[in-house]
């Protein structure tokens, strides 16, 4: 009777413990499988990043979505750019944006229209400078992407305008392309008909030197 009831409490044990092992593995394996913390990165641009004349799905941003997609970490790419978007109209809607999608890394694409409407340096740099602050302020990570203007805005303003992407950048410690048109400016069969926007041939070019852009941020901070 007593071997009876041993044998009885012992089975008793053994499917207990076998339901309960039953009952986690799926949980584990589910955890296990589960997708990695979602990456946002939050764009702010003008036209370029818009893909003013272009097919949007096209366009370098679209192209980068698309190159992240096949890599394991879940991405999700928030596009803020505005066709005709100035440092100013960036620098006013940066707060908001970072609140709302709390990014990881915040890419920048802007001073282009404020150099052709010839806007004091003095204040496009203070208005980048305060995107990347605030972003910055916001544990987000940051790249900034340079431009140019043509030369006939004078050689003073020109270079100017184009050195201040790079000065910002050494000031607060954050990633940069110089320039974003680099082999695209100028080209034959790169640039619209407008000569400010660029064609769907030059998506991949601009795509290359963002995604490099990004491969730098790593190495900054490790550096810090």
């Amino acid at each position: 009777m007593f071997n009876l009831r041993v044998h009885r409490i012992h089975y008793l044990v053994t499917v207990t413990l076998f339901l309960i092992l039953s009952l986690s593995l799926p949980q584990a394996q589910a955890q296990e499988n589960s997708p990695s913390e979602q990456y946002t990165i939050l764009i702010m641009g003008d036209s370029i990043s818009a893909g003013f004349g272009i097919d949007k799905q096209k366009g370098w941003v679209a192209l980068l979505e698309q190159a992240l997609a096949k890599e394991n970490t879940q991405y999700s790419i928030i596009n803020a750019s505005i066709s005709g978007e100035t440092s100013s109209g960036g620098a006013n809607r940066i707060t908001k944006l970072l609140k709302q999608h709390q990014p990881n890394l915040v890419i920048i694409e802007l001073g282009g229209n404020d150099g052709l409407r010839g806007s004091p340096i003095k204040l496009i740099k203070q208005n980048l400078s305060y995107m990347v602050q605030q972003s910055k302020q916001s544990n987000s990570d940051v790249l900034l992407l340079g431009m140019r203007i043509p030369p006939n805005y004078g050689q003073t303003y020109s270079q100017m305008f184009a050195d201040q992407y790079s000065q910002i950048a050494n000031e607060q410690g954050v990633a940069s392309v110089p320039f974003l048109l680099k082999g695209i400016a100028g080209v034959d069969g790169m640039m619209q008909a407008d000569g400010i926007h660029p064609t769907e041939a030059a998506q991949t070019i601009m795509l290359k030197l963002v995604q490099k852009g990004i491969k730098n941020i790593k190495i900054i901070s490790q550096a810090h």
